[in-house]
């Protein structure tokens, strides 16, 4: 069976030159270009590629952020830069490879023999969760404005919400929509700085200003911006403990 490969990356001749060179691969299938991170997210929502070769910088989004936000089953991911300093951040997104530009054929086929042996998928998935988990930096999110899309910062973040098969971000200066679930996002995200507090919401904990108790064992929670959600009876507890441990580490 074929691997299907997103090429991705700002400079054409660039996007040429990785094609000429999967060209010698029989197995290979180059079923896209894009030349930017807003592309490449589309694109993967899109085509659904096994592999997608991945600049990092880019105008708009980073390949960081575009790998960091790509929702499951996610694509496996290939590096192609020209700067070494991001190594270590993708390896911790467990990408299969890192090819420094110019990318040349032997390591691009190194690479690919890579792709052809990983282990089965799940195993992949519960991996890359847990070395996102791990992560201490703050985290980004890739959202939708518009046609656009734009990067959101944790900091800015107040809590996520559901509606059908949406998952809304709302921050401090407006709401945007991205395509991770919220059992991706929880599973993804650090417990101690996120939590879930019902089906429907998945809270920064440090954008709570207030807990209020309500008869019956549930309650509220009050966000920086004044809104009140919801907190389930089953996770009431759990949240009082959350923000304990914050408040004591």
């Amino acid at each position: 069976m074929g691997i299907r490969v997103l090429i991705v990356d700002d400079e054409e001749p660039t996007r040429l030159r990785l094609r000429q060179m999967l060209a010698a691969h029989q197995d290979i299938e180059v079923i896209g270009e894009a030349g930017s991170g807003v592309e490449a997210i589309q694109m993967n929502a899109d085509l659904h590629p096994d592999v997608i070769l991945l600049d990092i910088q880019m105008p708009g989004s980073s390949g960081i952020d575009v790998a960091a936000c790509l929702p499951q089953p996610r694509p496996h991911v290939i590096f192609c830069t020209a700067f070494d300093q991001y190594a270590v951040e993708a390896f911790e997104l467990y990408a299969v490879d890192y090819l420094l530009k110019p990318v040349v054929r032997a390591r691009l086929a190194q690479a690919l023999d890579r792709v052809r042996t990983l282990g089965a998928p799940v195993a992949r998935e519960a991996a890359l969760d847990q070395a996102l988990r791990r992560q201490r930096s703050a985290a980004r999110f890739l959202v939708r404005s518009g046609t656009n899309y734009l990067v959101i910062g944790e900091a800015r973040v107040l809590y996520f919400g559901t509606e059908g098969s949406l998952t809304r971000l709302v921050a401090d200066n407006g709401q945007y929509w991205m395509d991770p679930t919220l059992n991706d996002l929880e599973q993804r995200l650090d417990p101690a700085r996120f939590f879930r507090i019902s089906r429907a919401a998945l809270i920064n904990l440090n954008a709570v200003t207030e807990v209020v108790p309500v008869t019956g064992g549930s309650g509220e929670v009050v966000l920086r911006n004044g809104q009140r959600l919801d907190v389930s009876r089953r996770r009431f507890r759990d949240l009082l403990q959350s923000l304990a441990g914050m408040a004591h580490p």
